[in-house]
Formats: C-alpha cells, structure tokens, sequence
C-alpha cells in the first residue's frame, strides 16, 4: 500500500474546513483556545473515548450524538476541560446549539470536545463570543486546520496534524489528523483529543468497525505517563465526497482503507510520543517472534512505559537489565530464555542482550546511539510469529516542572 503525504490536516480532504480563535477561555490572550472544524455534508462518523470513570461532559455528549453515526461538526476548547462541573452537560450542549445556529445545521449532528484543568467552573460566555467568530473563520485551506491545531494544543509544544493520499476504486482520497496531547496519556482507547476527516465513502458501521480494529495496535500503544485522561477523544468523520464505491463490506478497498487508517494513526502516536511532557527523546518498541498477538502488544508497551527505562534514555545509558525487568513483569504466559534486544537510532544499532543475558556492546557506541532523539527498542522474543509496537518517551526533570505548576 502506497501513501502519498500532502499538506492540509482536517482540510486535505474532500468538504472540510476549520478554524481557531480565542474567544476568552485562557487568560493567554496571545494563544488562540477554541476550534470549529465543519462538513459540508453529513458525514459517516464514529468515535472511541476514555474508559476513565470520570469523564469530562462533552464525552457523554458525544456518545449520544454519535448514537446514529452520523455528524457534520465539532467543536474543541483548550484551557477547561468541562469536568466534574453541575453545569458540563448542559454547557456543552449549549454549545452544540451555538454552532448549529451558526452553521445551520443540528445540534445533534454537533460533536464537542475540551481539554484543559479538570473540575474548574466554566460559562457559555466566551463560546458565545467564540463560535460565531470560529465559524466565520473557516477555511478550507492548510491555514484552517493549522488554526485549530494550534487552538487546541495545552502543554503541547508542537502542533500535530498529517493527511495521505491513497487510491479507492480508481478515485484519489484523502485522510487527515490533527491531534493535541502530551501528557494524560496512556488512554488504553484512543487518546486526548484527536480528530479525523476523510472524504472516503464508507458505512457508519464499517467506519466504526474500523477504527475499532486499528486503535488496539495504536492509540492503545502510547504512553506519556501512564494518567489515563478524563477527556481522551477520537473522532472520525467521513464526507463520502471522494467519489469512490461506497464501502459497504469488508471487501478489498474497506481493507486499504483500514491500512491507511493504520499508517496515519501510526505517525500521530509518535507525533504525541515524541512531544510528550518535557520529552527529550521518542521512543519506539517494536517487538517480534512473540508466541501471540496480545503478548507481543503489552510486552512492547511494559517496555516503553518503565519509568526505570525511561529514566535510563534520559541519561543515555544503555540499561538493558531494564529492559529485561519490564518484559519479565508483562503479564502471560512466555518464556524469556530467548529474548534478545537491540538498541538502535540513527547513529547505529547496539546488540546488548542475547538469550536473556549480557551480549558484549561498546558503552560508547551505545551512548552515541542514544544520543539521537528518536530511539528504537528492538526485542526479539524467539518464541513465534506474532509482533507489535508501542510508543513513548523518555522520563525527564521538566515533566515534574511542568505538572508541579500545571493549574499556575
């Protein structure tokens, strides 16, 4: 399968446009916290959501509204996640009514979406101000999803967006992402907000099967810190407007389709990886020759979410015995008498153990390795056929900084 990468996000594809303004939610005036994404259409939709208990008000919403598969809006604040409030459902639908007034749409085909500090008091006030002026906004060019990828972005540092090209039936279509989190993550779901557009034509229910079938090998294998976050929010929206045969059945274009939607969620969990909360290095576990699927995804996950590990990247030192140690505790039934793992980056590859114990490496070599930024785990089990990969970043003193002062 071939992936063309173009520029645009949620705009690349086929009826899309978005938006992002300050309507007033932060007290930076200088950062922009409200975004408005819009379909020309009524779209297929589906989306998945935190298994947190508490869980911020616009996710009970959404569950609702997605309850016919179908959307044609959203709409995401920064700076307040709309949790634990008496007021968050009746907010956030207000301010589903606010954007359907806009736009001329209904409110049920509205999807919100907030992000921010958690059990603070929150007003219709500044999405009053903001929606007419988010929607008014919109733009159907790079610059529009540019706009609400910056809007809601947190503690991000580096706004998170990607779309590809592929080919349905003879017709080009598109697939695009924008995405905000850096720390919260370990959604075991989806993860802190993300939103998808693609101008495939596809069923309500093939579209929620899919992203069903692709979030287990992806968002479910990223980890920032292991918080699960109240919010945690995917969700994807398809115009049909490509032209394409509708999908209607697992045939053979619903399967490149599932592989595009794999690429894509790939690279926005290491995007988030990558700039997870006072990140100094991205770090990638890929496991192989596991005895089963569901071992080789949580051996690869207990090696990226060792904070012993994590630690030991941050100081680039090549602590193998806390590689091992993370295998070892992964919960199932394996064997480690042939795990070996290598250690590589751009500046090469270090073999550092071989059938569960020490393989003779330079500490320099492995030091130079681990001097890039993006490090690759390499565990090879010896054990069968089965392989997986997770995500996620070393442990560093600025996370502490960041989360010490987070609410300040």
């Amino acid at each position: 399968m071939e992936y063309t990468q173009v520029p645009g996000g949620v705009c690349a594809a086929k009826g899309f446009s978005a938006a992002g303004v300050y309507c007033g939610i932060r007290k930076n005036h200088t950062k922009s916290d409200l975004a408005l994404i819009q379909a020309e259409v009524r779209c297929a939709a589906a989306g998945v959501f935190t298994t947190n208990k508490v869980c911020g008000a616009p996710v009970k919403v959404d569950r609702a509204h997605l309850a016919d598969g179908y959307a044609q809006a959203i709409i995401i604040n920064s700076g307040n996640a709309n949790t634990c409030a008496a007021n968050g459902v009746a907010l956030a639908n207000e301010c589903c009514g606010l954007v359907a007034e806009a736009l001329h749409l209904s409110a049920e085909d509205v999807l919100p979406a907030s992000t921010g500090v958690i059990g603070q008091p929150m007003t219709i006030e500044p999405f009053a101000r903001g929606i007419p002026a988010a929607a008014k906004a919109l733009n159907s060019t790079c610059a529009g999803s540019t706009a609400a990828a910056e809007a809601i972005m947190t503690t991000d540092t580096q706004k998170k967006e990607y779309a590809v090209e592929f080919v349905l039936g003879g017709k080009r279509c598109t697939l695009g992402a924008i995405g905000k989190g850096s720390g919260m993550i370990a959604p075991n779901m989806a993860t802190m907000l993300e939103f998808y557009t693609t101008d495939v034509a596809i069923t309500p229910a093939l579209l929620h099967e899919a992203l069903a079938a692709v979030v287990p090998d992806t968002y479910n294998q990223l980890s920032v810190d292991l918080d699960t976050s109240t919010n945690d929010t995917l969700i994807l929206m398809a115009s049909g407007l490509a032209g394409n045969p509708p999908i209607t059945e697992e045939n053979e274009d619903y399967h490149v389709f599932l592989a595009a939607l794999l690429h894509i969620a790939a690279h926005m969990c290491a995007l988030h990886a990558s700039d997870g909360e006072g990140a100094s290095h991205l770090i990638t576990c890929e496991v192989a020759h596991a005895p089963d699927k569901k071992i080789a995804r949580a051996v690869a996950k207990s090696v990226v979410c060792s904070n012993l590990f994590k630690a030991a990247v941050f100081g680039r030192d090549a602590n193998w015995g806390r590689i091992l140690c993370a295998i070892g505790y992964t919960p199932g039934d394996f064997s480690i008498d042939h795990v070996c793992v290598r250690l590589a980056s751009a500046a090469g590859e270090v073999y550092v153990c071989e059938n569960a114990a020490y393989h003779p490496y330079s500490e320099d070599e492995a030091a130079t390795v681990l001097a890039e930024h993006d490090i690759l785990v390499k565990v090879d089990m010896g054990a069968g056929e089965s392989a997986a990969k997770a995500w996620g970043c070393d442990l560093t003193y600025d996370y502490v900084k960041i989360n010490g002062d987070y609410r300040t």
